[in-house]
């Protein structure tokens, strides 16, 4: 995970902008124009028959606002979007705009590679296995290239917005993965159709994204703390997050972003993001209260 701003970067700030929110990487950069600001969120169908009751997300949405509130406060904007699987309510204060996703772009690099191992396109040799878990354990960022560069770079982006239908995602304008730009709900959407197998990606790949990001360090492996937003915030359910980060953006904001899949069933997915003027403890403290006012208790 780099930290220090890219020369790649410094020379494309003055031209280059996009809308905030987070999902954060390691690396820093400024990313192209967003194109899909308006895009409406997508519709979760349930996974489960009525009868599930609708209950605990009950009153989330007034927490999600006074998270919101409070988070303003400090000059902290952030965005979020959480989903019940089973019965497909999903509950946003967002306005569904994009944003480089940075680091997260990890789980589509590790998608698409291990769809092409399924199909028998490629062999995972058993180095290409622990520098898989590396990457989405602990965000490594020297794994994320290989891979990428592996891949067709860009190509990535294009397969897995294909088979998982992401209006609001789009390749990195530069071919560097970190400023892949995506939209919370399409996050959301993303983990949505892993959990169930309506992206492509076979039960047992699919298992190994998850089992890792149930493993996911207490440090990223540039040594930055990524426990930050869902697992502190629901620090009473078992959680499966992948993590990102980067300074600074537009001159001197933290961003930060937690998505994952959240409970025993995997039921409930997140994603929520920061931009903070402040320094990066605070920031990381200021995304993980949001998380707390949203689910008092640590537990949805």
């Amino acid at each position: 995970m780099r930290w220090r701003l890219p020369k790649w970067a410094m020379t494309s700030m003055a031209t280059v902008g996009v809308a905030l929110l987070v999902s954060g990487c390691e690396a820093q950069a400024e990313g192209a124009p967003a194109t899909a600001e308006n895009t409406p969120p997508a519709t979760f169908a349930p996974q489960a028959p009525p009868g599930e009751p609708a209950a605990p997300l009950a009153g989330l949405d007034a927490r999600v606002r006074q998270a919101t509130a409070d988070a303003a406060k400090s000059g902290a904007d952030i965005e979020a979007v959480v989903l019940d699987r089973t019965t497909g309510q999903t509950v946003s204060n967002g306005t569904n705009r994009p944003f480089p996703i940075a680091s997260v772009v990890k789980l589509f690099i590790a998608d698409d590679l291990l769809l092409q191992e399924a199909q028998g396109k490629t062999t995972l040799s058993a180095s290409d296995r622990q520098l898989l878990d590396l990457m989405l354990r602990s965000s490594d960022d020297g794994a994320a290239q290989t891979f990428w560069d592996r891949s067709g770079q860009n190509a990535v982006i294009a397969r897995i917005k294909a088979r998982y239908g992401l209006p609001g995602t789009t390749a990195p304008y530069n071919e560097h993965w970190d400023v892949t730009q995506s939209t919370a709900n399409d996050l959301v959407h993303y983990y949505a159709m892993l959990l169930d197998g309506s992206g492509g990606l076979p039960p047992e790949q699919a298992g190994i994204i998850i089992g890792d990001l149930a493993q996911s360090t207490p440090t990223g492996s540039d040594g930055y703390p990524q426990r930050f937003g869902i697992p502190e915030g629901l620090y009473a359910e078992p959680v499966a997050v992948k993590q990102g980060w980067f300074c600074c953006w537009n001159g001197a904001n933290q961003l930060h972003v937690s998505t994952g899949a959240i409970g025993p069933d995997r039921r409930y997915v997140m994603a929520i993001s920061s931009l903070d003027p402040d320094d990066a403890a605070t920031a990381r403290a200021t995304i993980t209260q949001a998380v707390k006012t949203m689910f008092p208790g640590g537990k949805i």
